[in-house]
């Protein structure tokens, strides 16, 4: 199989591994990026695995806090201007507002009845892409619901209140004091953003995911030539060192550098005078597994004139 410049390109920009490398990664892998990545990180050359291809980064998150429950939606749009109007952010507000009522079913949400309007929200939709002349799509939705407790958010680059480009909602089951649970909870919300796990604990994440890390370290484990009691020690330390890094409650708390998410909720506990259990978690960050298609630019722009 002939390995394009792009293929070379992509992988490149996902890895920062130099060029040679990732020729060789894609060839030895029949060019499949996903598994390119993985030779790679096999043998020490990317530290971490990032999606091929460039994503999207246009639209807006929006967050909802309604008493114990708190819902979140990802609206895209084709560029980040239209995520500047003013109309395209008041639309995205009105559907976190109804999102609360969906329950995080983004089919049932778009059929909803938009406010003021006698439309659907995909309706709405369809109409602003008229009126904006760009098009738009309601992504994703998720719920959080607690029976007692507080639902705690942040917004990253927010735009307006509740709208920015990344958004998390955290759920906090408690009846201890409500004013110590938000203040945790946007704590939370703001570490989250920051390190990005995977799960509340290592039970919730993907057997799939685990198995596809525990197959890269074993691989690099072998390498060593150690004998293979020693390889099986070494795998099932960085599986529980990974463990550490990807779920929420074993990381380190971003805002002190030193405790556990974990020991952090218990010191909590004793000012709102009652246990906490951080019950889950919903990360949206805009644009996150879209691939766009790679355009060449000076093409595009030579095109658009021809067209004129």
């Amino acid at each position: 199989m002939q390995i394009t410049a792009q293929q070379v390109k992509e992988l490149r920009e996902a890895t920062g591994v130099g060029m040679m490398d990732c020729k060789k990664a894609l060839a030895e892998t029949g060019g499949d990026m996903e598994a390119a990545i993985d030779w790679l990180r096999t043998r020490g050359l990317a530290k971490a695995a990032k999606k091929a291809g460039r994503v999207a980064s246009e639209g807006l998150v929006g967050i909802q806090i309604e008493g114990t429950q708190g819902a979140i939606v990802e609206v895209n749009s084709e560029t980040d201007f239209v995520a500047r109007n003013e109309q395209f952010q008041t639309i995205v507000g009105n559907i976190a507002k109804l999102a609360v009522k969906a329950g995080g079913d983004v089919t049932v949400l778009s059929e909803m009845a938009y406010p003021d309007s006698g439309r659907s929200v995909s309706g709405e939709l369809t109409n602003a892409i008229a009126t904006i002349g760009e098009n738009m799509t309601l992504r994703r939705s998720a719920l959080i619901t607690v029976k007692d407790g507080v639902i705690g958010s942040y917004v990253h680059n927010s735009v307006k209140p509740g709208l920015g480009k990344l958004g998390i909602i955290v759920g906090l089951e408690s009846t201890g004091n409500k004013d110590v649970l938000a203040a945790l909870g946007k704590q939370l919300a703001m570490h989250i953003a920051n390190t990005n796990p995977l799960a509340v604990s290592p039970d919730e994440i993907d057997p799939e995911i685990v198995a596809r890390e525990r197959a890269i370290f074993t691989e690099q484990a072998k390498a060593s030539g150690k004998p293979d009691n020693v390889v099986e020690k070494m795998i099932e330390g960085r599986i529980r060192k990974y463990y550490e890094e990807v779920t929420l409650l074993a990381q380190v708390f971003v805002i002190d550098g030193e405790t556990k998410v974990a020991d952090v909720i218990k010191a909590a506990e004793k000012d709102a005078g009652a246990p906490i259990k951080l019950t889950r978690f919903v990360r949206y960050a805009l644009g996150e597994g879209i691939e766009k298609e790679a355009t060449d630019f000076a093409a595009e722009v030579a095109a658009t004139v021809g067209a004129k």
